[in-house]
């Protein structure tokens, strides 16, 4: 009965399939959904996603079965059922949840001795239809339907035969030695080499068998083998160009070949012995992995590009990084990155000259949770409330500093800061991992090129030193985008450095009041000075690796300021607000190297666009709200924009070039006036004294076949013909 009413759910379901989720996502005022939200499922595991607000969500599984007059499916529900099924829950991210179904039993079928507990008894071993159901506080909020449908596992009845064909390596045999053996028990016609042939029916063709390889001689002789020509079909260059070896050694070598091989003994070389494994004193280079005394990487945890926070991520020399962690607690941890302690961080690094530095610990004591936890009371610092947890001594953030000199490691210092969380269900946990580099007290700065700028690299920009300790010098200043995090706001946002070649867009969001609007010059000054902040640099390098002491690989930052002089500012609003920065940046290739294009900055211009702020009340009405209670976001955003800029740096076109197109070698594929291009001072694939000396070889050669051809033989014969 159950089985009939599955068939029967099998062919109504996909009807009913879009109604019930409309009816469930009509019924639900909810914020998550299930992505995908209906899986057919064929095998013993089943995952999908929980996107939303997955704050005080509880997941419940359910085996459902369609009701027999309507064949309409029960409304979902949080009561959890006993099931064979196995429900794993994992926090992807803050708005991710990966909801997991796996089944562990066998899928054999049942024997004549088996009672069903373990295996199947029909060949359908598992059909039936399970409903996830997301819940917040007793009620559904999404719905997960699967529709699991599994076979039982057929086995042999009979003992598994060992028995295999035993192909032969086909690098030193063939996998067939006559090609032309195509008929099984018979004798093919012109096939010599099969076996089925008898020496009677051979003799009728023996003068047309089949000749090379598809006729059984598989190791034929090349023409090249001074053994393969004779003195009356001897070509022209014959025997000067021919070869005599081994016949073994032929192009077939590897696939006809048979026998033995030769394993050929070292002989003495000038390369240097390369050690199996490099030496402790071997000096870092930027980029390089830091390791420590026991030969493994130097980890932190770190954020790789698709957002994921990868625990043991190694650490390269010279490269500074900060990186954000995000993560859901449901209890309270135990293990490291989130639980440490100072002695496991005490680590011996590994110098780069042969020498260790340990790795000085500090502890912090976090009393403000703010940036840390997303928690409403966040601040709170009374008792916990009964049946909530504290987790004491959490690792919040790891921050190193790496002193170096040269191409060693001088010390390692690390601040670690802890905290007591909160536990009170789930928390969201953000954990900061640093890295700097500094050489003395100055932090390492990487170039962006060499020398012009590479895609993806930071554009350097800088301030001329007027008062420091090195007048006339340029002390780097990155050039700054917003990078909003949180909740969106510009009092947390940071600022991320601008990549070169890489347009974007970033912004965050500034909250403004009645009473903000009602002092327009305040506001613009507040904006425009928040806007600044992004691009203080007064000059920006021309190349990737420019001379911080000379000014000719600087560019001046060209800033057009806005309109000072505002009119209509009217009560509710403000006009002339500085709400957007572009940068514009001109960039041309100047030149190559290695066959790389080298790119420039030529100019740069910063600009502002300016916005009319109105604070509105809602409803559609356009006056502007005088409510002072009203608190509204406006946007602040920054962005970026690269223009190429074709310069051509070549010599003008002659009067020929003009004229005469068909021999202009740069729009013609035919280019007669480089017929010896490659002994020309343009040909620069090889030094010009390699490239000559080829073309003279080429040249003797080119006489020897003119002498020793069929060409100087006649003109030999008639020379002769003509002195009789």
């Amino acid at each position: 009965m159950a089985k009939s009413t599955f068939y029967s759910f099998a062919q109504s379901f996909w009807n009913c399939a879009w109604i019930c989720q409309i009816v469930l996502l009509s019924n639900a005022a909810s914020n998550v959904v299930f992505q995908p939200s209906y899986i057919i499922a064929s095998g013993p595991s089943v995952s999908s996603l929980l996107l939303g607000n997955t704050s005080g969500i509880t997941l419940t599984l359910t085996t459902i079965v369609p009701s027999n007059s309507t064949g309409q499916l029960p409304p979902p529900s949080c009561t959890e059922e006993p099931s064979q099924w196995v429900l794993k829950q994992e926090s992807v991210s803050k708005t991710s949840l990966q909801v997991q179904l796996s089944l562990n039993r066998s899928f054999y079928l049942c024997g004549s001795n088996d009672t069903g507990d373990n295996c199947c008894v029909e060949p359908v071993c598992v059909l039936e239809v399970l409903r996830v159901s997301a819940c917040r506080g007793g009620a559904p909020q999404a719905s997960l339907l699967i529709q699991v449908k599994i076979y039982a596992l057929l086995l042999p009845a009979g003992p598994v035969s060992e028995n295999k064909t035993v192909i032969p390596n086909q690098v030193f045999q063939p996998l067939g030695s006559c090609p032309c053996d195509l008929t099984l028990g018979a004798c093919d016609i012109r096939c010599c080499c099969d076996k089925d042939c008898s020496d009677k029916t051979k003799k009728l063709f023996e003068g047309h068998c089949f000749q090379g390889p598809f006729g059984g001689d598989v190791s034929p002789t090349p023409d090249y083998q001074c053994s393969a020509q004779s003195a009356e079909n001897a070509p022209d260059w014959f025997p000067f160009l021919c070869v005599t070896s081994s016949p073994d050694n032929n192009p077939y070598l590897g696939l006809f070949y048979q026998g033995q091989t030769i394993t050929p003994k070292p002989g003495p070389s000038f390369q240097a012995t390369v050690p199996s494994t490099p030496p402790s004193s071997t000096p870092y280079r930027q980029g390089d992995a830091i390791f420590t005394t026991n030969n493994r990487f130097f980890t932190i945890p770190q954020t790789s590009l698709i957002g994921q926070c990868v625990e043991n991520a190694p650490v390269a020399f010279l490269e500074n990084f900060h990186a954000e962690c995000f993560r859901r607690l449901l209890s309270c941890p135990d293990q490291p990155p989130l639980q440490t302690n100072p002695a496991d961080l005490k680590v011996k690094v590994k110098d780069g000259r042969g020498g260790v530095v340990t790795v000085e610990v500090t502890d912090e004591t976090v009393i403000d949770l703010t940036g840390f936890v997303l928690s409403p009371d966040i601040k709170d610092t009374s008792p916990p409330p009964d049946g909530s947890q504290v987790c004491e001594n959490v690792t919040l953030a790891l921050d190193y500093n790496f002193f170096w000199q040269g191409n060693r490691l001088t010390n390692i210092t690390l601040t670690r800061s802890v905290g007591d969380v909160p536990l009170n269900g789930s928390v969201d946990l953000t954990t900061r991992y640093s890295a700097v580099f500094l050489n003395g007290d100055v932090m390492a700065e990487t170039n962006s090129g060499n020398p012009g700028y590479q895609v993806g690299r930071p554009v350097i920009g800088g301030i001329l030193d007027t008062f420091g300790n090195d007048t006339g010098a340029m002390q780097r200043t990155p050039i700054h985008l917003w990078r909003p995090v949180s909740s969106g706001l510009c009092d947390s946002a940071e600022m991320r450095p601008a990549v070169f070649g890489e347009n974007s867009t970033a912004g965050c969001l500034l909250a403004v009041n009645l009473q903000n609007l009602s002092q327009c010059s305040l506001l613009r000054e507040t904006v425009g000075f928040l806007q600044a902040n992004l691009v203080t640099a007064t000059h920006v390098a021309r190349t990737g690796k420019p001379d911080f002491r000379n000014l000719a690989d600087w560019v001046n930052i060209t800033f057009l300021t806005p309109n000072s002089a505002q009119v209509g500012d009217a009560s509710g609003s403000c006009s002339g607000v500085p709400a957007h920065l572009h940068i514009h940046v001109s960039t041309h290739v100047s030149g190559l190297v290695e066959g790389v294009p080298q790119r420039e900055i030529q100019a740069i211009e910063v600009s502002y666009t300016e916005s009319t702020w109105k604070l509105g009340c809602g409803g559609g009405d356009p006056t502007p709200c005088l409510n002072p209670a009203v608190t509204q976001n406006f946007p602040l955003t920054s962005s970026i924009t690269f223009t190429s800029i074709h310069i051509s740096t070549g010599p003008p076109q002659t009067r020929f070039q003009i004229n005469f197109t068909e021999y202009d070698c740069d729009r013609n594929d035919v280019c007669w006036p480089q017929l010896a291009f490659p002994l020309t001072r343009y040909y620069t694939g090889e030094p010009y004294s390699q490239a000559l000396a080829k073309g003279f070889i080429f040249v003797f050669f080119f006489i020897a076949f003119c002498i020793l051809g069929t060409p100087w033989k006649q003109i030999r014969q008639a020379w002769n013909s003509a002195s009789i």
